[in-house]
């Protein structure tokens, strides 16, 4: 057997030639410079197979790993470089930053050295945090780098501080116009929109689309990325009408933006939000699963969150409008359990808010649980006293509304900016009234008649709080009060009806004080020499006309009104022989009904005793054989007979009438 060869080894293929180190930064500067980040990742990560510890092959991975929006795998390429010396603090706060984890992202910050960048993100988180005036503070030290398009981002910062009038007093003093670029001008729109100059607004926004149009095209923008750039203008415009009233234009413009789906997810939720509030109760199931694409529920936590990251897009007023919208919607719908499973976690989602406790007591009043909504209502107005106002009146409201005058009264007396209204004080004289508290209510009135005596503004209400003062004495029987108000009215304001009425009630109390005014009284036009006996035998008041007394009453009728003509009367038409003086009994009030419809109908009873038949069995057989064999002979007859006469009848189907004859089972 011959020996079997051996197989020569094949060659092993040669290794491909290492890429020069400066061949590789080439490219990652290509593809960073034409933003192609996944390629630049991998570029940086061949550069870091060759040298490990270079310093710029890591950081154009992180930096390219964040530009294209992959912070956890840029975060984790942090962390692994930790151990070597190189400082990327300031890139770990940015990640932590897009993760929402602001508080660590603001920690490691205070830290590092304050340079531009530094300032810049640290602002950026203070003003996600909230804290405006400390992220005004930052903007303010940035204010001397001179970095560019900074007034874009401390206009936004204004106005969430609540100075939004001081955004063009800061332009001003930059010497910036507001139409320098679309993002300016449309910061400088949402300041005049806080100002409630809506029109200023308005044509703002529609420059602001305009610049934005010329500048995104001349970039060589696409025409669906142009109009998702400017969806926040658009949304803001529809806003714009929905507060000039024009909600049928607004609610146009807010389909259409959903419709055409060609906007960022939070000027889309947006939109969708302000479309809901447009809506109100209607269409409500539509309105909730439009809001139920927003919402996401954790079911194994039980807390919701917003969908798509809107947490992190939204501000804190956004994200509250959308939650209170669903819960108003729940309502709506009668979903009560729903709501109320979202209201409990609201006041930890958004703590120290007025809203969330708001939402709780409607819910409470709606399961008929008003004693408990006016309980948590006054714990919120006890535990935060600067937002207790808006608690109190609702307080106030849900307690009238359940009947609870005197908790109603109380809460609204615990709101003193508003105390001396017109309005406050009907309402809480009302309530204290009907609540059988009548010193309480005339307390009410003193105070706010001090209150205006005192007042120097413009409008004073003190001569219309007076004469209904007036009004409630002489209600409640307190004549000589009621007299002494209407006295300061005339000394103060000579009203002619204040007299009338001082006149009238000092009669009661004092008769020289109601004669000495009583002088003071014009006379009326034409009652000069009037016979007092001779008026008072007439049967209404009179007047002048044309230099003549005429009666009120016949001058009404002869000028008026036509006579009518009097009718002759003619004698009743009895039947024949009917006496009217002896009518005898009344007639039947049935007599018209059918006898069987009658109270006094009794339907006749069947003799048993025709049906026994005497006589021997097979008699009976026989008679009975008899009896069916006519009966079946007759029965034949008569559907012949049937038959025939509806054959000769013609066929009308409109006017056919269906059979009553029912087929036994």
């Amino acid at each position: 057997m011959a020996p079997k060869t051996k197989e020569k080894p094949k060659p092993s293929p040669s290794p491909s030639p290492a890429i020069p180190i400066e061949d590789l930064f080439a490219n990652l500067n290509r593809h960073i410079q034409r933003s192609e980040y996944e390629e630049a990742t991998k570029v940086a990560d061949q550069v870091l197979a060759v040298a490990p510890g270079d310093e710029d092959a890591l950081r154009c991975k992180i930096v390219a790993l964040i530009k294209a929006d992959d912070i956890d795998r840029a975060l984790s390429a942090i962390q692994a470089a930790e151990k070597r010396p190189f400082d990327f603090s300031f890139f770990k706060a940015y990640c932590l930053y897009r993760q929402n984890k602001l508080d660590e992202a603001l920690k490691l910050l205070n830290s590092q050295e304050k340079t531009s960048s530094a300032l810049q993100l640290e602002a950026q988180i203070l003003y996600r945090l909230g804290r405006m005036d400390a992220c005004m503070n930052v903007y303010e030290k940035l204010q001397i780098s001179k970095i560019e398009s900074l007034e874009i981002n401390v206009a936004a910062s204004l106005i969430s501080s609540g100075r939004a009038s001081e955004v063009q007093k800061m332009l001003d003093l930059l010497k910036i116009k507001a139409t320098s670029s679309f993002e300016l001008a449309y910061n400088v729109a949402y300041s005049l929109i806080e100002e409630k100059r809506y029109n200023d607004a308005e044509q703002l926004l529609l420059s602001a689309r305009r610049i934005g149009q010329e500048t995104l095209m001349e970039d060589n923008w696409a025409d669906d990325e142009i109009e998702i750039e400017l969806a926040p203008i658009a949304v803001q415009l529809a806003y714009v009408q929905q507060l000039l009233g024009q909600s049928l234009e607004a609610m146009d413009a807010y389909k259409d933006i959903i419709k055409k789906n060609l906007a960022d997810d939070s000027s889309l939720a947006v939109a969708i939000n302000n479309l809901i509030s447009l809506r109100g109760p209607k269409d409500v199931s539509d309105s909730l699963r439009k809001l139920d694409g927003l919402i996401e529920k954790d079911n194994g936590a039980k807390n919701f969150q917003l969908a798509r990251g809107l947490d992190l897009k939204l501000s804190s007023k956004q994200k509250e409008a959308i939650y209170s919208n669903q819960v108003l919607l729940l309502l709506f719908a009668n979903k009560i359990a729903q709501a109320r499973e979202l209201v409990a976690v609201l006041p930890g989602m958004f703590p120290g808010c007025v809203m969330p406790v708001l939402l709780e007591s409607a819910v409470l009043v709606k399961e008929n649980k008003a004693g408990k909504a006016e309980e948590i209502l006054l714990q919120f107005a006890n535990r935060f006293p600067e937002a207790s106002k808006v608690v109190f009146l609702a307080r106030a409201q849900v307690a009238a509304a359940a009947g609870h005058l005197q908790v109603a009264a109380d809460s609204l007396a615990r709101v003193p900016d508003i105390q001396h209204m017109p309005a406050t004080v009907a309402t809480l004289v009302s309530l204290k009234e009907r609540a059988g508290d009548i010193d309480g209510a005339a307390t009410v009135l003193n105070d706010a008649i001090k209150w205006w005596s005192n007042s120097m503004t413009e409008n004073n209400s003190l001569s219309l709080i007076m004469q209904e003062a007036a009004s409630f004495m002489l209600r409640h029987g307190r004549e000589e009060a009621a007299a002494n108000l209407y006295e300061n009215l005339v000394k103060s304001h000579g009203s002619a009806e204040a007299l009338a009425g001082l006149v009238s009630t000092a009669a009661h109390v004092n008769i020289d004080k109601a004669e000495t005014y009583e002088k003071n009284l014009k006379p009326l036009s034409g009652l000069k020499g009037v016979d007092i006996d001779s008026l008072e035998k007439t049967s209404g008041v009179h007047v002048e006309s044309g230099g003549n007394l005429q009666n009120i009453r016949t001058y009404v009728e002869g000028k008026g009104k036509t006579k009518s003509k009097k009718k002759r009367k003619r004698k009743p038409k009895y039947p024949k022989g009917f006496d009217p003086a002896n009518p005898g009994p009344p007639p039947d009030p049935e007599r018209w009904l059918p006898k069987r419809e009658r109270s006094s109908y009794r339907p006749k009873r069947k003799d048993k005793r025709a049906a026994q038949v005497r006589g021997s069995q097979g008699a009976i057989g026989r008679e009975r054989h008899e009896n069916n064999g006519a009966s079946s002979a007759t029965t034949s007859k008569l559907q012949q007979a049937s038959a025939s006469a509806k054959a000769e009848q013609p066929s009308k189907a409109s006017t056919s009438k269906p059979s009553k004859k029912k087929s036994r089972k």
